[in-house]
C-alpha cells in the first residue's frame, strides 16, 4: 500500500572538480528519473590529481559543505582523486551518508571470480595514493593488479579532446604496458569520456568497467534500503554549480548527456 513506505523528496547531491563527475551524473539518471540533483564542480581549483593530500581534503571539506547546506539527503564523491584521498576521513566527520567510486567498484569486482589480473588508470594522485591497490588487495589478495598513472587525460576531457587523433595515440602510449587483463578500472570520472578510444587499444574481452554504473548500483541500494528514495515525479530538477564558468563544461556535458535540456542553467559560486 502506497502510505506504508516512507519518501525523501530533498535531492541527491555529487560533488567533482570537473566536468568528469558528468559520467557518474549520466548513470544516475539513466536509471532514475525521480531523484533530483544538486552537482557542484570546482573548476576553478581542477585538476585535483596534481595537489597534496591535505589540499584535496580542504576543497572536498568545502565540496560538502555546500552541498550540505543545498538540503542533500546524500551525498556521492564523483571524483577518483577525492574518493582516495578525502573520503573516509571525511565520513567521519558528516552524519550524512557518503558515497565514493572506489567501494563499489572494488565489490563488484570481488563478486566476480573471473575478474583475477585487473587493471587500473587514475590521476596521479590517486595512483600515489594507492586508494585502488589498497582497496583491491583488501578485498581479494589474490588479484593481480597493473596500474598506471595517467595525467593528461582529465585535462584532455576538459577541453572537451576525447575522440580525435591526439586522444588515440595518448591512450595507446598508456596503456601500451597492460597485458593480460581482464577488466580496466577507469579509476577517474573523467575517464569514461575516452571509452571509445580506449576500447580500440584493448582486446575486446577486456571489460571496462565506468565506475558511475557501480556507484548507481550503490546509491540504489542505499536508498532502497533507508527509505530515502524521492517520490514519482514527471521530471526531475537537476541544479549545477560550478566554481569557474568559463570553462567547457557545457559542451562536454551537452556531448556526453546527448540532451541539451537536461541543463538548463548553470550557476557560478564560490566554496
Amino acid at each position: 500500500m502506497k502510505g506504508m513506505y516512507k519518501m525523501d523528496n530533498r535531492p541527491i547531491g555529487m560533488f567533482d572538480s570537473g566536468v568528469g563527475g558528468m559520467t557518474v551524473f549520466k548513470e544516475i539518471i539513466k536509471y532514475n528519473k525521480n531523484e533530483d540533483i544538486v552537482y557542484l564542480g570546482d573548476t576553478k581549483r581542477f585538476p585535483y590529481g596534481s595537489k597534496s593530500k591535505e589540499t584535496i581534503i580542504d576543497l572536498t571539506r568545502r565540496g560538502i559543505e555546500f552541498l550540505i547546506k543545498n538540503n542533500v539527503k546524500a551525498i556521492v564523491i564523483a571524483c577518483g582523486t577525492a574518493t582516495s584521498q578525502a573520503l573516509e576521513i571525511l565520513r567521519e566527520e558528516y552524519d550524512i551518508p557518503i558515497i565514493g567510486i572506489i567501494e563499489p567498484t572494488v565489490n563488484y569486482i570481488k563478486e566476480n571470480e573471473r575478474l583475477k589480473n585487473i587493471g587500473v588508470i587514475a590521476t596521479t594522485g590517486t595512483i600515489r595514493s594507492r586508494g585502488w591497490q589498497d582497496a583491491i588487495v583488501k578485498a581479494n589478495s589474490n588479484l593481480s593488479i597493473s596500474y598506471k598513472a595517467c595525467p593528461l587525460l582529465a585535462p584532455m576531457a576538459e577541453e572537451g579532446w576525447t575522440d580525435n587523433e591526439i586522444a588515440r595515440l595518448t591512450i595507446k602510449e598508456y596503456l601500451k604496458d597492460f597485458k593480460n587483463i581482464d577488466c580496466l578500472i577507469l579509476g577517474c570520472t573523467h575517464y569514461p569520456l575516452f571509452k571509445n578510444a580506449i576500447q580500440e587499444v584493448l582486446d575486446s574481452e577486456v571489460e571496462i568497467i565506468n565506475t558511475g554504473e557501480m556507484v548507481f548500483r550503490k546509491l540504489k541500494e542505499m536508498l532502497d534500503k533507508n527509505d530515502m528514495k524521492s517520490e514519482v515525479k514527471d521530471k526531475a530538477n537537476y541544479e549545477i554549480y560550478l566554481t569557474d564558468k568559463e570553462t567547457n563544461f557545457l559542451n562536454v556535458a551537452y556531448n556526453l548527456l546527448e540532451d541539451n535540456e537536461l541543463v538548463d542553467e548553470i550557476i557560478q559560486v564560490e566554496i
